[in-house]
């Protein structure tokens, strides 16, 4: 087991200075000692280069050296199958090829830990008795969450990884934007910008392919996270049920999901669910990050309950994947896109209605416990749309006594343009 662990730091430490050179992520973990960090995210976010920038600064800034530093990947496939009593001697076997370890401080970085059999109890054993600071990541938030709740006991903290953000997509495509005023040539290469930015989404792999080959790379994502994060995992005997329900939930963003709709849809398509399955089947696909919904505020459980959710995508460029029209709907990408802006920041997202069901698309709280009403716009220009618009989100405000703020994609684009100027003009 030596002689492979030996192979893997030496593959490591070679792919380190390789991979540390490009965009440093926004997303970084917090800075708090008596945790266990933990990066969880869809597969191909980037959790990997998330990791391999964190041991990068820290081996910039804490005056460690790479003998420090264990970095292990558990979907390399000379690691699997990984029994608990394997991945603790791997563990130790770190310690006995480097003997002054076990009186320093080391880093432990352990990739998709969720393919470790009971990896959590040999996990807490070395936080607990070991000088270690370990981080983890994984694509399936409820496996690790369940096994964080049960086994770490509070003594971790979670960083979600989601794919390029439209200002990282600027960065990492080096686009020259403008920074001293907000001119009409700045506004029109921005949505230059963000319309290509929409198309190809922010999956780091595919980042400037070919539109053929970016389709065919993230439909096989999709196929991966069914088969590994959702049949496997859950032992679904439903595959083409299953398949079926992500393309539909895919194909249709910002729009409401009835699970009775659902179930009187697949009946026409020669297929049968239990309302119940379905329930189950969106709780997994949302499990796996690639879709998520959003339910109703109210503080009635049962207009919670009768009332569809709202679903959202992981990118913009996967809906786009799997989107066989010519024709698309700015408004409803656009708006997938603010979502996943918002959960980017960590908020709790409902949609509101209001009591004449005027819909407004984000009620939104933050860590702090704020709340805020957000109602977004693709085309300003469209006065119906507007004013539409606009009335739910007054009347929003006067029922619930919450701020509102209108998202238009000028108001969208002067945001990013000011996080990229240090020292923007209005």
């Amino acid at each position: 087991m030596q002689d492979l662990l030996s192979t893997l730091l030496d593959e490591f430490q070679e792919k380190l200075a390789s991979t540390t050179q490009g965009l440093a992520r926004e997303s970084s973990f917090p800075v708090i000692d008596e945790k266990i960090k933990v990066a969880i995210g869809m597969r191909r976010v980037g959790k990997t280069y998330f990791l391999f920038q964190t041991i990068a600064n820290f081996l910039f800034t804490k005056e460690i050296t790479l003998q420090q530093v264990l970095y292990l990947n558990f979907e390399d496939d000379r690691l699997l199958p990984c029994s608990q009593e394997k991945f603790r001697e791997l563990l130790e076997d770190f310690y006995r090829l480097y003997p002054d370890n076990h009186d320093r401080v080391c880093y432990l970085f352990l990739d998709e830990i969720q393919n470790v059999t009971d990896w959590a109890l040999v996990v807490r054993r070395f936080f607990d008795t070991k000088k270690v600071k370990i981080f983890l990541s994984g694509s399936s938030a409820k496996l690790l969450s369940k096994e964080i709740a049960t086994s770490l006991r509070g003594r971790s903290v979670v960083t979600e990884i989601w794919p390029f953000s439209f200002k990282e997509y600027i960065q990492r495509h080096n686009i020259a934007i403008p920074q001293a005023l907000f001119s009409d040539k700045t506004r029109d290469l921005m949505m230059q910008s963000l319309k290509a930015y929409i198309n190809e989404g922010g999956f780091p792999e595919v980042q400037g392919l070919l539109i053929g080959d970016r389709r065919q790379i993230l439909q096989d994502y999709v196929e991966l996270v069914i088969v590994k994060d959702i049949i496997e995992r859950y032992r679904i005997t439903s595959i083409s049920l299953i398949k079926y329900m992500i393309q539909t939930l895919i194909k249709n963003p910002a729009t409401g999901f009835s699970i009775n709709k659902f179930s009187k849809d697949i009946k026409s398509q020669g297929l049968s669910g239990a309302k119940n399955t379905i329930s189950d089947y969106l709780n997994h696909i949302e499990d796996a990050y690639l879709t998520f919904s959003v339910p109703l505020f109210s503080e009635s459980i049962r207009k919670v309950e009768s009332n569809p959710k709202k679903i959202y995508v992981i990118d913009t460029g996967l809906i786009k994947a799997f989107s066989f029209s010519f024709s698309q709907n700015w408004g409803h990408l656009f708006e997938n896109l603010i979502f996943l802006d918002l959960k980017r920041k960590g908020h709790k997202i409902f949609y509101y209605l209001t009591h004449a069901r005027y819909e407004v698309d984000f009620l939104v709280e933050d860590r702090l416990g704020e709340k805020k009403l957000y109602q977004v716009v693709w085309d300003a220009s469209d006065l119906q749309t507007m004013e539409r618009e606009m009335r739910a989100l007054k009347i929003a405000e006067d029922e619930l006594g919450i701020k509102g703020e209108l998202i238009t994609v000028e108001t969208y684009l002067r945001g990013v343009w000011a996080e990229l100027s240090p020292n923007p003009l209005p």
